[in-house]
């Protein structure tokens, strides 16, 4: 009986720090944050999926949505080819020991919320030659692959980021199927590998690679010592592989792409879990030249988390606030800047950020794909829905990750890893204004 009462107790404690403040706003430059809830078992929720059956996402008035291809394996990151060719990376990787209980429940918690499809270890070739929407040619373009993630084309080279290496295959014009083998670049950091997908983009010249690559741990409880080179943006140089670190403290940057009007690395991250669930905001912000963004002594500039044992406050004196929160927990996993004039209307110069959904609050959040409006190469306005549809009350159809506008053919394309879809935005014939814009997200 007092067993009993004590479990109940420590579940209703759970659920009441789970429980967010709807009253704060968690996005923009000045997010609220509140103050630190800890507990020992955080508050856990995954959205159960359900599939999208006859249903689509949905867009803004004068856009139309379709499944580009369907039954994929884990769709991850996108390319699209100068012939219009789409490449989509699809796998799963890691595989880190669980340290406590707690690691043990998230995990059960989190795979209930993923497909259960085996990992492709691949990259699909889709091509959509008549923009029907639906792509009626589909080839393994490499496969044998160790959990490839971020993608990338220069100078007739596609650059492929594995979990544990950075490789390059050369590409012909229209080829549907690379039999070359692989070059290797560089070598990955993939010890443990907590946190193992590997962000790419090329800068704006095609000279160099810039590479994100994820910590080891929460926020440090396997020890520094395996923290080396994680929580990091690396440049490599594309001929040699020469590479140096551009950025630390940097949790979990899990996209990367150029802002098209300044040519600046851009980065989406995922922050730390278990301190509440409005702390910490995954966030969106350049990625300056030398910077430490806080982790694991610091979040959001220089607020301390006293988890962290030794605290370093020479490192935190100098900590980088970052430019645009995204809200906590939204799990940012996709962005891509609209080019030569986007969609137009509101949907002119911005990014897409692709939000793959909490499994670490009580209400569930992200789920979408969200506009953050910009002006001059910053961020100039509250983020808005743009696709939705994902979850069905507390339901999921499907989990956004990677996502890749192109200005060619003026679409955006959507990794749906849950539905195991790539979804295709595109405005309806005769639309001009670029749909009406959603309430802000929150």
């Amino acid at each position: 009986m007092i067993r009993s009462l004590v479990c109940a107790a420590a579940l209703l404690a759970v659920a009441a720090c789970g429980r967010s403040d709807p009253g704060l706003d968690q996005t923009g430059p000045q997010p609220d944050l509140p103050d630190i809830r800890q507990t020992l078992l955080p508050p856990m929720k995954i959205a159960k999926p359900v599939g999208w059956g006859d249903e689509v996402p949905t867009a803004p008035n004068g856009y139309t949505v379709t499944a580009l291809a369907t039954d994929l394996k884990i769709p991850r990151q996108m390319l699209v080819l100068p012939n219009g060719d789409i490449l989509v990376a699809e796998g799963r990787g890691g595989g880190a020991p669980k340290l406590r209980p707690k690691d043990v429940i998230a995990g059960v918690i989190k795979k209930k919320g993923n497909t259960q499809v085996e990992s492709g270890d691949r990259v699909t070739l889709l091509r959509d030659a008549d923009g029907d929407g639906r792509a009626e040619v589909r080839a393994v373009f490499v496969d044998d692959l160790n959990a490839p993630y971020g993608l990338a084309f220069v100078d007739g080279y596609l650059y492929v980021a594995e979990q544990d290496q950075l490789v390059r295959f050369p590409y012909q014009d229209g080829q549907t199927r690379i039999t070359a083998a692989p070059e290797r670049v560089t070598r990955l950091p993939s010890q443990i590998n907590h946190h193992w997908t590997k962000a790419l983009t090329a800068s704006a010249d095609g000279q160099t690679l810039y590479v994100g690559i994820g910590s080891n741990s929460n926020v440090g409880e396997r020890g520094m010592a395996v923290e080396e080179e994680r929580a990091v943006v690396w440049a490599v140089d594309r001929i040699t592989g020469a590479r140096r670190t551009v950025a630390t403290g940097i949790r979990n940057p899990t996209a990367l792409a150029i802002e098209p009007n300044t040519s600046a690395l851009w980065a989406v991250v995922n922050e730390r879990d278990e301190i509440g669930p409005q702390l910490v905001p995954d966030y969106l912000t350049t990625v300056r030249e030398g910077a430490f963004y806080g982790w694991p002594y610091s979040y959001w500039g220089q607020n301390i988390d006293p988890r962290v044992r030794p605290q370093k406050p020479e490192l935190v004196a100098r900590a980088v606030r970052p430019d645009y929160a995204l809200g906590s927990h939204v799990a940012a996993l996709g962005l891509s800047f609209a080019r030569d004039g986007g969609f137009g209307g509101p949907f002119t110069e911005g990014a897409f950020v692709g939000q793959h959904g909490s499994w670490n609050r009580q209400d569930l959040a992200g789920y979408k794909v969200v506009w953050v409006p910009f002006s001059g190469g910053r961020p100039s306005g509250e983020p808005v829905d743009f696709l939705t549809g994902f979850l069905d009350g507390e339901r999921a159809r499907g989990r956004p990750v990677g996502v890749v506008f192109d200005p060619a053919r003026r679409i955006l394309l959507v990794a749906d890893d849950l539905s195991n879809t790539v979804w295709r935005v595109a405005p309806r014939a005769g639309t001009q204004t670029g749909g009406s814009v959603a309430a802000p997200a929150r």
